[in-house]
């Protein structure tokens, strides 16, 4: 409770100041139309990861506020830059997890949509979140040509990973619950998940009975090695793109994680 009442406060300073920045902050000039910008939305996004989504989709101007070096988003306390660069959003992009987002948008008094983003890099559900922002931005061209070169991509990193299945054999895979997508990609056999909480000892028994070959781990929610003295080869999986918001990185890195672990089994 202490760290919400400080949040709240944090809050309320924030738009105090930006009263003063840009006066009354519910007048129509702080916050565009897609029109005013000629097709191109300013966007304004919580972290790196709803960024790459919303420049994939097409939106050029994307302004990000938790910094990369921050590991967990939600933990992020808003600085007055960023209620400045909300009010003059046309959209702003969050996940559920972020609870601040909404407070963001209200603080500043910005007239921005605000839209909630499903933050999971399973390739379905990039795609389709990608073709939503498209629709949404007025960009589905430019989603769509990306959709078309991820696809690609995916498609490579996929049957290359395949190929070197130890003995010609799927791997068995424990996952966090926010990196399943990456034994996907893999076309590994995910025998059980875990997460986002530690693990308990009667987790630990469970999944270790599975005797997997690999533990796919969540760089950003490490909880330590998962099953110590298993033999396992734990590597860990990066959600998050970097400050050139671009996604496809992401896979290729966990591809060449996946392999290297693979390769030593």
């Amino acid at each position: 409770m202490a760290r919400t009442s400080g949040r709240t406060a944090s809050l309320l300073s924030l738009s105090a100041v930006l009263a003063l920045v840009t006066g009354c902050g519910s007048d129509s000039s702080s916050a565009g139309s897609s029109d005013e910008h000629d097709g191109n939305p300013v966007v304004v996004v919580t972290t790196t990861w709803e960024g790459a989504l919303a420049k994939a989709a097409g939106a050029e101007n994307v302004k990000v506020i938790v910094p990369q070096s921050v590991q967990h988003a939600p933990d992020y306390d808003p600085k007055p830059s960023d209620l400045t660069a909300v009010a003059g959003a046309d959209f702003v992009l969050y996940a559920p997890f972020e609870p601040y987002a909404g407070k963001i948008k209200e603080a500043a008094g910005s007239k921005a949509e605000l839209v909630e983003v499903n933050l999971d890099n399973d390739a379905d559900k990039v795609n389709a979140e990608v073709a939503e922002l498209g629709a949404l931005f007025g960009t589905e061209g430019a989603a769509a040509k990306w959709t078309a070169a991820f696809d690609n991509e995916y498609a490579k990193l996929s049957k290359d990973l395949k190929a070197d299945w130890p003995g010609g054999k799927s791997p068995l895979v424990v996952s966090q619950v926010f990196t399943v997508w990456a034994a996907k990609l893999a076309g590994a056999n995910l025998v059980g998940t875990y997460g986002p909480e530690a693990v308990t000892p009667a987790q630990l028994a469970k999944l270790g009975k599975e005797r997997p070959t690999l533990v796919l781990d969540n760089a950003h929610m490490s909880t330590g090695t998962v099953l110590p003295g298993s033999g396992a080869k734990q590597i860990e999986i990066v959600n998050y793109p970097g400050r050139d918001l671009d996604l496809l990185p992401v896979y290729r890195n966990a591809a060449t994680a996946l392999e290297e672990a693979m390769s030593a089994s």
